[in-house]
C-alpha cells in the first residue's frame, strides 16, 4: 500500500473517531446522569425523588409555583404522600367505590371534581373520627352537620351516611365559594372555619389563599389536597402499579326503604329482609344501635343491597 493511501485511511479513521466522540458528548443520555450512580454499592435503598410538575391547579385555579414558599409547601406534601405507600394505595383502591358518587353529586351542585380529593385528605375515604369530634368521610362537626340536616342522636349519626353527608358537603362548599369568591378559600374555610378566614383576610389585607398566613394545619391543607390529586391522578408516574383487579368493588345496587316510624329491633328488621345485622350496618353505618326511636316521623333511607 502506498504512503498516500495509508495517510488517507488514517485520516478517514481519525474523522470517524472524532465524529463518534462529538456525538457521544452531545448525547442527551450523557447529561442525564443516573441520580443513583453516586450511591455506594451497599446502599440500603435507592429512592428516586419526585419532581414537582410545571403546572398545578386546584378546581381550575392555578397554583403559583413561581412563589418559592408555595412551591416548597407543595413539595413537602408530595414527598410526604408519595412515600406513605400503604395509605395512598388504599386511597386509590377506594376511589372506584366513592369517586363516582362524589362526582355525580358535585356536578348536581356545580362543585368542581377536585373536591373529591378534599374528602381523601380529610378522612382517606373512611368513616373516621377526629380528636376534635368531627366524623364521617367529610369530617363534619356536630353543629355544622345539624345545620345541613344531618341528624345526630345516640341511635343515629347521619355524618356516617355517605350520600347525605356528601350532599351536605357540596352545599357547604358552594356557600363558601359564594362568600369568598374562590374555591381555594372555600377549601381553607372548610378546614379552619369561615370566621377565621374572614378575620385573617381583613387583618392582613389579602384576598388570595396563597398570600395569607393561616393556622399551620390550613397552610398545609391545600398543598396536601393538591399533592393528593396529582399522585392519585398519575399513580404510575409515582411508582404505583395497580391492576384492574386491585381496586375495591364499586357500590352495589340497593333497594331503598323509607322508614318514617320507630324500629323496635334492627336485627328483627333484618330477618324480614333476609340480611344480617352486620350487612345492614355495613351499608348503613349511620345506624348506631339495635333500635330507632322516631316519634317525629322523620324520614330515614335504609339501603338494602340486592347483590
Amino acid at each position: 500500500m502506498s504512503l498516500l493511501k495509508k495517510i488517507l485511511l488514517a485520516l478517514v479513521a481519525f474523522s470517524v473517531l472524532a465524529a463518534l466522540l462529538i456525538f457521544s458528548s452531545l448525547s442527551p443520555d450523557k447529561d442525564k446522569k443516573d441520580p443513583g450512580s453516586n450511591l455506594p454499592e451497599d446502599a440500603v435503598q435507592r429512592i428516586k425523588i419526585p419532581k414537582i410538575p410545571q403546572n398545578l391547579d386546584f378546581a381550575g385555579e392555578p397554583v403559583p409555583l413561581n412563589d418559592t414558599e408555595v412551591r416548597e409547601r407543595i413539595d413537602r406534601e408530595i414527598l410526604a404522600i408519595c412515600f406513605w405507600h400503604s395509605s395512598i394505595i388504599q386511597n386509590i383502591k377506594f376511589s372506584r367505590r366513592y369517586f363516582p358518587i362524589i362526582e355525580a353529586l358535585s356536578k348536581k351542585h356545580g362543585i368542581p371534581d377536585d373536591f373529591k380529593y378534599l374528602a381523601v385528605t380529610e378522612s382517606s375515604l373512611r368513616n373516621a373520627t377526629s380528636s376534635a369530634g368531627a366524623k364521617g368521610i367529610w369530617q363534619f362537626m356536630p353543629e355544622t352537620a345539624e345545620s345541613y340536616d344531618l341528624f345526630i342522636s345516640k341511635e343515629v349519626d347521619e355524618r356516617y351516611n355517605f350520600y347525605k353527608a356528601t350532599d351536605a358537603a357540596c352545599q357547604l362548599l358552594k356557600r363558601l365559594k359564594d362568600k369568598f369568591g374562590s374555591w381555594t378559600l372555600a377549601a381553607a374555610a372548610y378546614n379552619c372555619g369561615e370566621g377565621r378566614v374572614k378575620d385573617r383576610m381583613s387583618e392582613q389585607g389579602q384576598s388570595s389563599y396563597y398570600d395569607l398566613i393561616l393556622p399551620e394545619e390550613t397552610m398545609r391543607y391545600l398543598p396536601r389536597i393538591i399533592a393528593m390529586k396529582e399522585i392519585m391522578k398519575n399513580p404510575a408516574k409515582y411508582g404505583y402499579a395497580l391492576e384492574e383487579a386491585d381496586f375495591y368493588a364499586p357500590m352495589p345496587n340497593y333497594k331503598k326503604l323509607i322508614i318514617k316510624e320507630s324500629v323496635e329491633h334492627w336485627p328483627d328488621f333484618c330477618k324480614e329482609h333476609n340480611i344480617s345485622y352486620k350487612t345492614l350496618t355495613l351499608h348503613n353505618p349511620w345506624i348506631l344501635g339495635y333500635k330507632l326511636t322516631n316519634t317525629n316521623g322523620r324520614e330515614f333511607e335504609v339501603l338494602i343491597p340486592t347483590e
